[in-house]
């Protein structure tokens, strides 16, 4: 006789709290892609950024109250490939790209394919279990080098045709980066609840300080940094390899002895 098989059980119903702040994500992101419509670039960057947040506060919010679900990822990916993917593509499209005609569009839609393959990535190896390191450049520091750039130019440089240059260049790095090997730090190990050291305290406080007297110039520098520093590590740790294999001993077979 055949043994009945007991139906799977779903469990209903969702997480509140982190899904409330997925969807500011999306939110953000939809609100950047109406204000490039109506060409007010600085909000559409603005609320690139106000994206960021919200993807960063959804995940500690998830981890922290244990309420973390296959849903949860699913629905943030969508939403970071709306605020981060399809908004800065069209900002950086409708703001610099559009003199190149197709050629714009074209790095705009690379763009967006390649923060869709670096998502699909992250949910695929997420089970991996290594949390230092994320591989390839994660695709909201992708977003915010866009948007901080467009932001320093609007409160810094006048805009000419310059910008057009540097940001279809910056489009094509970005999205290459996206999809490479190079490993970034995630900060995911990086937990402020635990005691720290006073001097991390007193770095903490000056960096807010100084992020609130120029909010523009010093995030721009900060993820300048972060995007830079993945590369920067990598030909280190090649340059490293190779100094390493340069110092190994000589086995003894190959050593031929002249008479």
């Amino acid at each position: 006789m055949r043994k009945r098989r007991t139906p799977i059980k779903m469990r209903k119903g969702i997480y509140i709290l982190p899904n409330l702040f997925t969807t500011g994500n999306l939110f953000c992101g939809f609100w950047a892609i109406i204000s490039v419509f109506q060409e007010k670039f600085f909000y559409a960057a603005v609320a690139i950024l106000l994206a960021c947040v919200f993807d960063i506060l959804d995940g500690k919010v998830a981890r922290l109250s244990g309420a973390t679900s296959k849903f949860g990822v699913q629905y943030d990916s969508l939403a970071d490939l709306v605020s981060f993917g399809i908004a800065p593509a069209l900002l950086a499209f409708s703001w610099a790209l559009r003199p190149y005609g197709k050629f714009g569009w074209l790095a705009a839609f690379v763009f967006v394919a390649c923060g869709a393959l670096r998502l699909a990535r992250f949910n695929v190896q997420s089970s991996s279990g290594e949390v230092k390191y994320f591989k390839g450049l994660p695709i909201p520091a992708a977003a915010s080098m866009v948007a901080l750039t467009i932001l320093l130019y609007l409160r810094l440089i006048e805009t000419a045709w310059v910008k057009d240059i540097i940001i279809l260049i910056m489009i094509w790095v970005l999205a290459f980066l996206m999809v490479s090997n190079i490993r970034y730090f995630s900060f995911k190990e990086l937990d402020l609840s635990k005691r720290k050291p006073f001097n991390i305290f007193i770095l903490v406080i000056l960096t807010m300080i100084v992020i609130v007297m120029e909010p523009v110039i010093v995030l721009f520098g900060f993820i300048l940094f972060y995007v830079v520093l993945g590369p920067v590590n990598m030909v280190l740790a090649w340059h490293r390899k190779r100094m390493l294999r340069k110092m190994e001993p000589i086995p003894e077979e190959d050593l031929v002895i002249h008479g």
